[in-house]
């Protein structure tokens, strides 16, 4: 191939090959840090690149990313339609907040407040808007609806002469790490329920016992993080108007719909978890898990008015007229309030029911699938979230942490994580079935997974094992205390492959701080 030039004198990041067309370099050699690579990847270059160049840098680094449809660890979306891409990408550029200037945008984000509103039985007259704000996702829409309900708290209190210092939260030891968020950064007690093995949602029954004349809210979570399980929003309710009945309170519930939010309404219609209970002030639901759509939008939906502080809610008129805003940010991209409206009016009901049918079929086949091994216990439950966590039958040998990363040799992302306090010695592996993750994807996963426990049966073990001495006689196994004989310790003697697995770890980790030390990186 002819070396040809398509860069001025000051372009000293360029020198085609047909490796590489723009740059030879993994970044610009640039300024005084010409032979600390290293140091320059943190600090803004001296001159100009050419966008080729720029584009390609940037891209050969990202494809070493995982693959999103393989990203089995994740609750978001990853695939819209085409159409819905080009919406996303003519309206990147409008700056959400500039209500005056994209009047449209900010009808549309209406819009998908009352439908949301509506699918949640909010109890609203005819012609009566819903309340609730766009938001990034459901942590900004849990901070927006923890804060209403500090305000609501404290103005009570205030009126009836009582201290506000002390709020609290009532919550399962399994909700998302949002709510903790929440309580420290505005001083509000969290009092979890404690999780047991084969119990991994919050007990309604422990949760109204924790209520007291300082608590908030009652947070209930519709879809758990850690095994996709409904929460008994119902029950809760009924003990909790139990208990304020005997007590003189009113301790409402916020329902931590993010997952569950886009799927209960489709296909659990009878389950009553939403507005149809009468102590659910709240709730809000992430748009880019279930929702369909891309990562950066959620939903908070107010019962009513009078179930958000007025004070809260700040008026700004310097960009041309008057305009509401709830919000912990300021500026943002508009586009995802776009792809929400777009998926609500291109799937509607039958729609959304299809895709969660599906998603829910799909699980039932890799829950099968995963039984058939005979080496899983699942977690899951079959109602909740499409997706199945599950666990080794014997962890003796090798964990799920091993499982999880010798599927990555076949690309996917499937997380492996111990469960909260008084349930940690249960170690499990997910996987969120999506829009995206097919039947035929589920067959295969199945296989990998066969695959990655053939190989590890095959090797030694990974954690130890008991195993019999065979070289102490019965006279001296029976002096034998914790693995010791005479002050000295017995071991297995390790196999010729564990030994040479020693030996390869301790070369790589003396190799790398050679290349650590000369600054290699």
């Amino acid at each position: 191939m002819v070396l040809s030039k398509t860069f001025s004198e000051s372009d000293v990041s360029i020198h085609s090959t047909f490796a590489s067309r723009y740059v030879r370099t993994s970044l610009p050699r640039w300024g005084k840090f010409l032979n600390l690579e290293n140091v320059c990847r943190f600090r803004m270059p001296e001159n100009s690149i050419p966008k080729e160049a720029a584009y390609q840098i940037i891209n050969d680094e990202l494809m070493l990313d995982g693959n999103p449809r393989l990203n089995l660890a994740s609750f978001v979306t990853t695939w819209m339609e085409p159409e819905c891409d080009r919406l996303i990408m003519s309206s990147i550029n409008k700056n959400y907040v500039d209500m005056d200037e994209y009047p449209v945008t900010t009808e549309l984000q209406n819009r998908c407040v009352n439908m949301i509103a509506h699918l949640f039985h909010a109890p609203l007259g005819e012609s009566e808007a819903a309340v609730g704000v766009g938001t990034v996702g459901s942590s900004e829409a849990i901070m927006l609806a923890g804060l209403a309900f500090k305000r609501k708290w404290q103005n009570k209190r205030k009126a009836e002469g009582k201290p506000t210092d002390r709020p609290n939260i009532v919550t399962g030891a399994n909700v998302q790490v949002c709510w903790e968020k929440f309580a420290r950064y505005f001083e509000v007690e969290l009092k979890e329920v404690k999780l047991s093995e084969d119990c991994y949602v919050m007990d309604p029954h422990k949760a109204v016992e924790m209520v007291d004349e300082n608590t908030i809210c009652v947070a209930a979570i519709l879809g758990s993080t850690l095994n996709g399980e409904f929460e008994d929003v119902k029950l809760l309710n009924d003990l909790l108007a139990e208990k304020n009945k005997l007590t003189g309170w009113d301790t409402p519930i916020h329902v931590d719909a993010a997952s569950g939010g886009f799927i209960a309404p489709f296909i659990y219609p009878e389950l009553e978890w939403d507005f149809r209970l009468p102590l659910v002030k709240s709730i809000n639901v992430s748009g880019h898990k279930y929702g369909l759509v891309y990562a950066g939008i959620g939903w908070v939906i107010w019962r009513g008015k009078q179930d958000l502080p007025e004070e809260l809610v700040f008026h700004i008129n310097y960009l041309g007229a008057d305009q509401p805003t709830f919000t912990l940010n300021f500026s943002k991209g508009s586009s995802q309030v776009i792809a929400q409206y777009y998926q609500l009016i291109r799937l509607g009901f039958e729609g959304y029911q299809n895709v969660m049918e599906n998603c829910r079929e799909n699980a039932v086949v890799l829950k099968e699938g995963l039984e058939r091994t005979g080496r899983f216990k699942m977690v899951s439950k079959d109602m909740g979230v499409p997706l199945v966590a599950f666990s080794l039958k014997d962890s003796s040998r090798h964990d799920e942490f091993e499982v999880s990363e010798y599927l990555r040799r076949f690309g996917w992302i499937v997380p492996a994580y111990t469960m909260p306090a008084d349930a940690q010695h249960v170690t499990v592996l997910r996987v969120v079935v999506r829009e995206d993750f097919s039947r035929t994807l589920a067959e295969r996963l199945v296989m990998d997974i066969e695959k990655v426990l053939h190989e590890l049966d095959a090797l030694p073990p990974s954690k130890p094992i008991a195993t019999a001495v065979t070289e102490v006689d019965f006279q001296e196994k029976k002096k034998l205390d914790g693995g010791n004989c005479n002050g000295k310790v017995l071991l297995r003697k390790k196999s010729d492959l564990e030994t040479q697995r020693e030996i390869t770890d301790v070369w790589k980790k003396f190799v790398m701080q050679r290349k650590i030390a000369n600054g290699v990186c």
